[in-house]
């Protein structure tokens, strides 16, 4: 048994930067389409993917024909007011300034802290541990991070785990894991 740990393939968002979360639900781009398509994906029985177009798109993309499983709890974070905002229109905000000084601790204004959006990723992925399949996750990479900070061995921090587009990790039972791409 092992799972196969997706991020979503690349949007507009995701090219400008942006912190694209939960409440922009935009599909994926041109380039994030033809990046799925040119790498082989291991073969899975089933699919548990987050609920955004993005990652449907993602899943639909790479394993067509295979059941999907929606699970709301993969939902990426919810950024609150930096939604669909990047790094220069969030320059100089105190607000911003905050959360940056926090490392990432504190909430974001008007969303999740790091720490609430973490427990539920990995509740969820407690859940689809217990479902005995080889399947792949279709996800977002904070929820990946998440994940991967609680069960990856040797363990690493969550911002260990930052992956691209289309990337992301083969975990095993026991913590075991390697890069999605060599």
């Amino acid at each position: 048994m092992k799972w196969v740990l997706i991020r979503h393939g690349q949007t507009r968002g995701n090219l400008e930067h942006r912190y694209i979360g939960c409440q922009t639900d935009e599909p994926l781009c041109k380039e994030g389409q033809e990046q799925l398509r040119a790498f082989p994906y291991p073969p899975v029985q089933k699919i548990f993917s987050s609920p955004m177009r993005r990652c449907l798109e993602t899943a639909a993309l790479l394993y067509p024909g295979v059941p999907v499983e929606i699970i709301q709890d993969l939902r990426e974070c919810d950024f609150g007011a930096f939604e669909n905002m990047n790094y220069s229109e969030l320059n100089g905000r105190a607000d911003y300034q905050a959360w940056i000084d926090s490392n990432g601790e504190m909430p974001f204004p008007g969303g999740e802290s790091r720490k609430d959006f973490s427990l539920r990723c990995v509740r969820a992925f407690d859940w689809i541990r217990n479902q005995g399949k080889d399947c792949a996750l279709i996800a977002h990479g904070g929820t990946l991070m998440a994940i991967m900070e609680a069960y990856a061995r040797p363990k690493g921090g969550y911002y260990d785990f930052q992956v691209k587009n289309g990337d992301g990790f083969i975990l095993e039972p026991s913590g075991a894991y390697r890069p999605l791409r060599p």
